[in-house]
């Protein structure tokens, strides 16, 4: 087994912004944000970039029932009544951003996110994306969608393949039924089993499943028996990361006690424990928390180095323009951030008037690009090179890290290590200007490990 050193993971597991941005949400300056300046950069964006096309995210927030690990913007009910108007505010949105763009901007990338997608029924989703999708060229695009293993049918998986999906996420998490109970989510290996088949029999090629680690009544032997069932599967890609544990952001995490999840070195155990599986069954490692099969994309991107990482995280389909749609999506345009409203009603009310739901967004300076490309370098490539010599600032940040082998500093260049992988989030965080320049006073993140 490949054992990362214990005495690092308790040194460096601080609270660390995941990295998704720069600069990160809490740091937006959004008294300085409007939505004509957002749209304005947006078209100049896309007037720049429009030749290689956009990544479009839909998020859909409905579920049945309520996952208390689970840190997305989600709405919980059984009322499928909701479907339609919902999916009709989505397409008004979309019709709004097209007409700013002053054209049906080419899609290069579709991901459906949630909450669970598949709550929709299949013929709801098929209205939505073949609306869409109208005047694109379906083989160019990379298709992607979330599913519950619960709710996922055979209708699913046929309707969306026959419009050109060729990517599954299934949300598993852990398959001891203690866990489940606790973090109120359930599903069996017999039926992941039985979706990844037909999504192979129908082509799909690239299939993910989402692991977690650090869930509370969660156990070295429950999350051995897990990983041996997944490997048994054999998905394509492994997303194995940290429960993020921030009730005071998400008030379903308080339906345990604290005593009930692991922290210091059960944690760190159990991480070590999947790591070590997964790279053993021939994995290989990804960014940050992921794992890929050298035959699928996303290894092949990180490999040479086109590897790329947004609001939707890891991919190989990179884009300057990413537009979200629905309740809470985050959109990017590389200048400038802007994310709509965070409630359903909200969201549907601004967009049934024929605005834009924006709530809040941050216009990047030019400070802001510079940090922003180091950290996507790291993220994506795992180095990154300055035109000049390493700010001192940063030099004296990144001191720890090069004491513990965990970069490599030469000249303008820092390199991360084959041990500073597991440390990503930690070495961002000496490039984070914002961060530094106004130290949290409060919960703004979760635990890097």
């Amino acid at each position: 087994m490949r054992i990362m050193n214990t005495d690092l993971l308790k040194k460096y597991n601080i609270a660390a912004p995941r990295y998704t941005s720069y600069p990160t949400v809490p740091y937006w300056e959004t008294d300085k944000f409007s939505v004509n300046g957002w749209l304005t950069e947006l078209q100049k964006t896309y007037t720049e970039s429009n030749t290689e096309g956009i990544s479009l995210y839909i998020h859909l927030p409905f579920c049945e029932s309520l996952c208390t690990y689970c840190g997305c913007n989600t709405r919980i009910t059984k009322n499928h009544g909701v479907e339609i108007p919902y999916i009709d505010a989505l397409i008004k949105e979309w019709e709004m951003y097209c007409k700013v763009l002053g054209e049906k901007p080419k899609i290069k990338e579709l991901h459906l996110g949630g909450g669970t997608p598949t709550f929709f029924s299949a013929v709801n989703l098929q209205r939505l994306i073949n609306t869409i999708l109208k005047g694109n060229t379906v083989d160019d695009i990379s298709f992607s969608f979330e599913g519950h293993p619960d709710n996922t049918t055979a209708d699913h998986l046929k309707t969306l393949n026959q419009l050109g999906f060729k990517r599954l996420s299934l949300g598993i998490q852990d398959f001891d039924p203690k866990v489940q109970l606790m973090i109120n989510r359930f599903q069996t290996p017999a039926q992941v089993q039985r979706i990844t088949t037909e999504a192979r029999k129908l082509g799909y090629d690239s299939i993910n499943f989402d692991l977690i680690y650090g869930l509370p009544g969660q156990t070295t032997i429950g999350l051995a028996e897990t990983i041996a069932e997944v490997i048994k599967m054999l998905p394509e890609r492994i997303a194995f990361y940290s429960y993020a544990h921030v009730p005071w952001l998400k008030p379903g995490q308080r339906h345990y006690s604290e005593k009930d999840i692991p922290t210091g070195d059960e944690k760190f155990a159990l991480y070590q424990l999947g790591r070590a599986a997964l790279l053993n069954a021939g994995y290989e490692e990804i960014g940050m928390d992921h794992f890929a099969l050298k035959q699928d994309s996303l290894c092949k991107a990180g490999q040479n180095q086109q590897l790329h990482r947004n609001f939707m995280g890891y991919t190989d389909q990179a884009t300057q323009l990413l537009i979200g749609l629905g309740v809470s999506s985050i959109s990017d345009c590389q200048t400038a951030f802007a994310q709509n409203n965070k409630t359903v009603e909200g969201y549907m009310e601004q967009v049934d008037k024929g605005h834009f739901a924006i709530e809040k967004g941050h216009l990047l300076t030019d400070k802001d690009l510079n940090i922003r490309k180091h950290i996507l370098n790291l993220m994506c490539k795992g180095f990154t090179k300055f035109k000049t010599e390493i700010p001192l600032s940063i030099l004296e940040r990144l001191t720890p890290f090069m004491n513990d082998q965990l970069v490599l500093v030469a000249h303008n260049q820092v390199q991360i290590t084959p041990q500073g992988r597991s440390f990503l989030r930690n070495i961002c965080m000496a490039f984070d200007e914002r961060l530094w320049q106004r130290q949290p006073q409060t919960n703004l993140f979760s635990n890097a490990v």
